[in-house]
């Protein structure tokens, strides 16, 4: 029950997003049938981006350890903003008026008068969308990998020798490079063409928040004399849930062509990342599990490899969630029986006196 705190917020946000939904189907069709389909959509949609998340709440709190307690609060609030309003709303509104040359009041009225043509322009630019954050994601997962510092390893056989190469420079854009190449082979000219467009502004982003984010955090370090994370760090975790997004929104359009109901759905999904993300800090999860935050990068390389397939195949998202809640999950299950084995090295145990 005491874990059940830090939920509150997002208990409230399903409650008021349940009754918000339902209150869309009951304007938009005048029945209860239709009231509860939209109340189903809602919910299903909240599901699915937490399935989705698990993988975005272990990484955030991994980042946020090395953030000051100020900007651990400014991204728990102004962040949560940005990913429910920002990623939810203005990021499909903008896609569907870069796609389609209008102006963004003008996307509104097409989402809200026009809801079959705006999916349609949203699902049209699937691949563009696919290339830019299977890209960035692919990035994040081989950086925690490629570190010549990393002395904990899960799946050993692979994870030593992936920091052993770690030392060699632009290892993982190359290897990057090699993926996204060899994934444009597979596609038609024109297609290729927009997938390689794409993924190269998505390493290109990458690239520029972590040259940006060290140099905002090396100017505030000596500002304040701290070496913790403060806005580049802020900047990185903005685009980091960014990529994460892109997956469930594009998915949302699948059970629902009405922007509003999407909002919703994922919003609510959004505020239990939120809450997982303050428990995992709070509680020291990440410490307790040794392997927990290993399972998160797989699920984020397993998570890139999937976008760039959806570029050529439907991959249904309940898939994609389950896939990645599943390597998080036999992460989690590995670290058990590890603190079992070694229950000496259990950091939630007091230390011995001497």
């Amino acid at each position: 029950m005491a874990n059940c705190k830090y939920f509150t917020w997002a208990f409230l946000a399903t409650i008021l997003g349940l009754v918000l939904g339902t209150w869309l189907g009951w304007k938009a069709t005048g029945t209860l049938a239709g009231a509860g389909q939209f109340l189903f959509i809602c919910a299903v949609l909240a599901v699915l981006e937490i399935s989705l998340s698990f993988d975005n709440a272990i990484v955030n709190a991994a980042k946020l350890k090395t953030m000051t307690p100020i900007w651990q609060h400014r991204f728990l609030t102004w962040g949560i903003l940005i990913a429910v309003f920002g990623m939810r709303i203005v990021f499909p509104l903008a896609i569907v008026a870069v796609a389609a040359g209008i102006g963004p009041f003008a996307a509104i009225a097409l989402a809200v008068e026009q809801p079959h043509e705006y999916a349609r322009i949203m699902t049209e630019s699937h691949v563009s969308i696919a290339a830019f954050g299977g890209t960035f994601l692919m990035m994040v997962g081989l950086g925690f990998f490629f570190n010549v510092e990393k002395d904990v390893h899960w799946i050993h056989w692979i994870e030593t020798h992936l920091a052993r190469i770690a030392g060699i420079k632009g290892v993982e854009v190359f290897l990057v490079l090699v993926t996204m190449v060899a994934f444009s082979r597979l596609l038609d000219a024109e297609t290729a063409r927009t997938f390689l467009h794409s993924a190269i502004y998505g390493l290109i982003t990458f690239l520029a928040v972590e040259i940006l984010g060290s140099v905002l955090d090396a100017s505030q370090q000596a500002i304040e004399g701290v070496a913790k994370g403060g806005l580049g760090a802020f900047l990185y975790l903005e685009v980091l849930d960014a990529s994460f997004s892109f997956d469930g929104v594009i998915g949302a359009f699948a059970l629902s062509q009405n922007l509003f109901v999407i909002a919703i759905g994922l919003g609510i999904g959004a505020m239990y990342v939120r809450s997982m993300t303050i428990m995992l800090v709070e509680k020291g999860t990440l410490s307790h599990y040794r392997y927990l935050e290993h399972g998160a990068f797989w699920a984020i390389l397993a998570l890139a490899v999937i976008m760039y397939a959806q570029t050529m195949v439907h991959i249904p998202e309940v898939i994609t969630g389950l896939f990645g809640a599943g390597l998080i999950g036999v992460a989690l299950w590995s670290s058990i029986r590890w603190k079992k084995a070694n229950p000496e090295e259990d950091p939630a145990l007091p230390a011995a006196a001497d």
